[in-house]
């Protein structure tokens, strides 16, 4: 059940998640919201930023991958973000009674409900009347506004649907019809986080958030390659995989240990589709690779297509999966000193 300002939002079984998407979009406070949020700075977070704030440079932080999730302690944890989201959104589910927080990069309407269940297993427990403090940022126009304010999917033809919509509008209803009760805090998407161009093109304001676990604060952010750690190439390259092992359907990857505040990352096995592509994508231009890999190419960060040469690099260099997972293990990095992580 979702809530805004503690009143229940009410929704049609039969829409699909689509009368209550509108009416959250349109709820005064969340449009407030959305506003002030964009006056609000991104947050930085690099390692080697010199610029950044002392606290922020000791500060401990847990970083999500596209189809992760991590659930963090408060206790053990100062901030858990993402970003790298374009058609993609940013989930946060708080318990603002004993402050878990759990944020993942939802990329799909197929992995939203196990997701959620994923993401509630260490936030709620038994609790279903907890107070769950939600927030939503990411997803853009990417298609016609005229769909994305249409009240019933019928309005508007099915291929003019894009990719944020339909993954917004499943996980609103995925919300609604669950037990627990979301409190809906932000709602950047959509329409509130689209810009335009002088043609007419159309850009996600912010691609990331932070959260910061004492407080429950949001904030958008942005990470550099020294932040979207640890095993940031294993990891994307396990996210292409995943796309291909039936195991992982319908559901988010783990890779963070809540409990010990470790990251385990499951082995995974490079399909000859990946290699094959790989080794293709060494003669393609940067273009091609945009227009070929991306659900949004206008709209991707200057560092996309470098991001997945790297992998490709990764991938042709090390052609036997199980040269990066010896005997079938996985790869576990604890937390360093610094705040920072270091394998075992």
């Amino acid at each position: 059940m979702i809530f805004v300002d503690g009143v229940p939002i009410s929704t049609d079984p039969s829409s699909q998640g689509s009368n209550a998407l509108v009416a959250l979009m349109e709820h005064s406070t969340l449009v407030s919201v959305s506003n002030s949020l964009k006056a609000i700075p991104e947050r930085k977070f690099s390692v080697n930023e010199e610029s950044s704030q002392e606290r922020l440079k000791k500060s401990k932080w847990v970083y999500v991958f596209q189809r992760e999730y991590a659930t963090v302690d408060p206790a053990l944890v100062d901030f858990v973000g993402t970003d790298e989201a374009t058609t993609c959104v940013g989930l946060v589910i708080r318990n603002k009674q004993n402050g878990m927080t759990s944020v993942a990069h939802m990329d799909s309407p197929n992995i939203v409900d196990m997701g959620l269940s994923q993401m509630l297993s260490l936030v709620v427990g038994q609790n279903l009347d907890a107070y769950l403090e939600v927030h939503l940022v990411g997803g853009f126009e990417d298609v016609s506004p005229n769909y994305a304010n249409s009240r019933t999917r019928s309005e508007s033809g099915a291929k003019l649907e894009g990719y944020s919509y339909p993954l917004c509008a499943k996980i609103v209803e995925s919300m609604c019809i669950r037990q627990e009760k979301f409190h809906i805090w932000t709602f950047f998407v959509l329409g509130h986080n689209t810009r335009r161009d002088s043609k007419g093109n159309a850009y996600p304001i912010f691609n990331g958030l932070a959260v910061e676990t004492s407080t429950g604060s949001v904030t958008p952010s942005c990470f550099d390659r020294t932040s979207r750690c640890p095993d940031e190439i294993v990891r994307r390259i396990r996210v292409s995989a995943s796309y291909e092992d039936p195991s992982w359907n319908g559901k988010l990857l783990e890779t963070y240990d809540t409990q010990t505040d470790q990251f385990r990352i499951a082995p995974c096995h490079w399909t000859f589709h990946q290699k094959h592509m790989a080794l293709l994508r060494q003669n393609f231009r940067d273009s091609e690779i945009l227009l070929g890999c991306s659900t949004s190419p206008l709209a991707e960060g200057p560092d996309f297509v470098n991001n997945l040469r790297r992998e490709d690099e990764f991938l042709i260099k090390h052609p036997d999966w199980r040269e990066t997972f010896p005997m079938n293990q996985p790869r576990v990095f604890e937390r360093a000193g610094d705040g920072g992580w270091k394998k075992c």
